[in-house]
C-alpha cells in the first residue's frame, strides 16, 4: 500500500482512496461526455485538480483507468442487486432491478452504451471486457431459465439459451432506445413483460 493511502482522514478513509475515487468519478463523467477515445488523462486530471503526473501515480495508463471504471461499475452492480445469488426467477428479477436502477441514473446508461458501441472494434481496450461481460450475462440468464425449465415453470417450446440471449439483447437495445425517447420507451416494463411471457405462471 502506498504511503498516501495510509494517511487517515475524516471518516476513516485515506487521502489516497479519496483521490482515487475522485479520479474514477471524473473519468466516468468524461467518458459519458466524449467517449473513451475522446477523453484524455490530462483533462481528467485537470477536472480533479491534480497534475497529469499525479493521476499517473494512481493509474499508470489510460487503459488502466478505463479498466478500473468498468470493474467498479460491475462490483457496485453486483453488490447492490445481489447478482451472485442462486439462478432462477429471483435472479431474473434482480436483472430487471438493475435495469430499474439504471433508469434512475441515466448517466450510467449513457456511459455504458457509448463504451459498448466503441468497444465493438477489436483493438479497443474494453473489447475483451465487453466480450466477457456479455458472455457472463448470457450464462447468468441461461442458468436461471434452465432452473425454471427444470421446475416446469417455462412455457412449452421456450429454449433457455435463446431466452437468455434475447433477454440480454433486450436489456441493452432497450437502453439505447430509452436514451433516445425516454417518454415513450418503458425499459423496465418491457423487460418484465418479456420474462413473464416465458413463464407458465405469474412473474411474481
Amino acid at each position: 500500500m502506498r504511503a498516501a493511502e495510509r494517511s487517515p482522514t475524516t471518516g476513516g478513509y485515506s487521502k489516497g482512496r479519496i483521490r482515487r475515487e475522485d479520479i474514477l468519478g471524473a473519468a466516468v463523467a468524461m467518458y459519458a461526455e466524449a467517449g473513451y477515445h475522446g477523453s484524455s488523462l490530462r483533462e481528467i486530471a485537470r477536472r480533479v485538480g491534480i497534475t497529469h503526473a499525479g493521476l499517473l501515480y494512481y493509474f499508470p495508463s489510460k487503459e488502466a483507468l478505463l479498466a478500473a471504471v468498468l470493474e467498479r461499475r460491475d462490483a457496485e452492480d453486483g453488490e447492490r442487486e445481489h447478482l451472485t445469488g442462486p439462478p432462477g426467477l429471483e435472479a431474473l428479477l434482480r436483472l430487471i432491478g438493475l435495469a430499474a436502477y439504471n433508469v434512475r441514473h441515466p448517466g450510467i446508461v449513457e456511459l455504458y452504451s457509448r463504451l459498448a458501441a466503441e468497444a465493438v472494434a477489436a483493438d479497443h481496450p474494453a473489447h475483451e471486457y465487453f466480450e466477457q461481460h456479455y458472455r457472463m450475462a448470457r450464462e447468468y440468464a441461461a442458468e436461471s431459465f434452465r432452473a425454471l425449465a427444470a421446475e416446469g415453470r417455462l412455457r412449452e417450446g421456450v429454449d433457455p439459451e435463446y431466452a437468455a440471449l434475447t433477454l440480454v439483447a433486450l436489456m441493452d437495445g432497450l437502453q439505447v432506445q430509452w436514451l433516445s425517447d425516454r417518454g415513450r420507451v418503458d425499459l423496465v416494463g418491457s423487460l418484465r413483460r418479456y420474462v413473464a411471457g416465458q413463464l407458465r405462471g405469474p412473474l411474481e
